[in-house]
Parts: structure tokens; C-alpha cells; sequence
């Protein structure tokens, strides 16, 4: 698998080493504010065009992690009509799960290796997972870890083309319900607070006034 890349990306992916190293060098790639329109880079493209969102992102850190020998795997957090989806790579260590994530918040960053199940792992977005205005908790459903080896025929890793396949892929497997209607009646909004929190941002889009 390594002879696909080129000498560059495997003098790159072989100092990641670390799901650590690969989320420190995601965080170091601007955000990808999708100045052209929507987009889904392949990780070639991610590395040539040098910005990301978190889809992008994900599928990166999934091929670095492959590259050392994990399953490249991802998962969609599905949230409400009025907010956003967000992606993430999975990792284990020590028969626990964690999870490298491209994000612009001071929510939804990495998740340590810590959680026994995917399930307990998605429950640790949950709390500051909400709308900045209104302080609504958005997140209602997560999608099965998808292995990217299924994609190996479109030559995903290396492509010089958008990778569409894969985000289509995500949004129309079942997802697993997180909330009752009891529960999801009973929300507490997110207070003044964490709502200021969740405005902190690391990268400025630089068209937005």
C-alpha cells in the first residue's frame, strides 16, 4: 500500500506516527471555507490545496492511520435539520476507542483513547454539541464506523479528484438513535456560558466581515 504514495506524503505520514502527531498536524491546516462551493478533497488534494473541513479532514487521518497499520475508519455525528453534521477518524489503543477531528471550535477536538464503546465515545460530543445562538443540543444520531477499504477500487487514498462517493456513503447508512422523545423534549439549552465557549474559533474565515 505505501508504494502508492508518493516519496513526499510517505516522508510525511511516516513522521505522524501517532494518532497525537496527525491530530497536531490537522489542527496546523487551515479550515476549508469552501470559498469555490462544496467540496469533498481526496487527501491528496487536502495536502496539495492545504486546507480542510472535517470530512476531509477525517478521511486524511484515516489514510495516515492506515499507513501505520490501523483500519482507516470514520463516523458521521447526524445532528438536527438546523445544524451540522460532523465527521471524525477512529482510532484504538489498549482495546479503547478515540477519535482525530478537523474542527474550527473549541468543541468537538479530539477524543482521547478512553472509551470501551462507539457509543460511549459519540456520548462525549454530546453535551457541547449546540447552536451558538439559541444554545439548542443538536446532536440526535451517529452513523456506524465506516471502513474506507470499501472504496479501495476508486482509489480513494491517492485520487486527484473530489471524493463525493464517500460522503454520500456516509449520509445514507443507518444511523443509531441517541435520544428518545422524552429525552429530546427535555433538553436543557446550553447557558449564556458555554455558548460564549462554543463561539471561540481557530481559523477566521477571511471573506466573512
Amino acid at each position: 500500500m505505501k508504494e502508492l504514495f508518493t516519496p513526499q506524503e510517505q516522508a510525511l505520514f511516516k513522521r505522524l506516527n501517532t494518532p497525537r502527531k496527525i491530530q497536531d498536524f490537522l489542527d496546523d491546516i487551515p479550515i476549508n471555507f469552501e470559498p469555490e462551493g462544496d467540496t469533498c478533497f481526496s487527501p491528496r488534494m487536502v495536502l496539495q490545496k492545504k486546507r480542510a473541513h472535517c470530512i476531509e479532514g477525517a478521511i486524511l487521518a484515516a489514510v495516515i492511520l492506515r499507513f501505520h497499520g490501523h483500519q482507516p475508519l470514520i463516523l458521521d455525528l447526524e445532528t438536527t435539520r438546523d445544524d451540522l453534521d460532523h465527521v471524525v477518524a477512529l482510532f484504538r489503543e489498549n482495546n479503547c476507542w478515540g477519535a482525530i477531528s478537523k474542527t474550527n471550535h473549541a468543541v468537538l477536538q479530539y477524543r482521547e483513547p478512553v472509551y470501551k464503546t462507539i457509543r460511549e465515545l459519540v456520548m462525549s460530543f454530546f453535551h457541547e454539541y449546540f447552536k451558538n445562538d439559541t444554545g439548542k443540543k443538536t446532536l440526535r444520531s451517529f452513523s456506524k464506523p465506516i471502513n474506507l477499504k470499501i472504496f479501495d477500487n476508486k482509489n480513494w487514498m491517492t485520487a486527484e479528484e473530489q471524493v463525493w462517493y464517500i460522503a454520500e456513503h456516509l449520509a445514507g447508512t443507518k444511523h443509531i438513535q441517541i435520544l428518545s422523545r422524552t429525552q429530546e423534549r427535555r433538553l436543557r439549552p446550553a447557558t449564556a456560558i458555554e455558548r460564549r465557549y462554543g463561539e471561540i474559533i481557530q481559523w477566521k474565515d477571511p471573506v466573512q466581515k
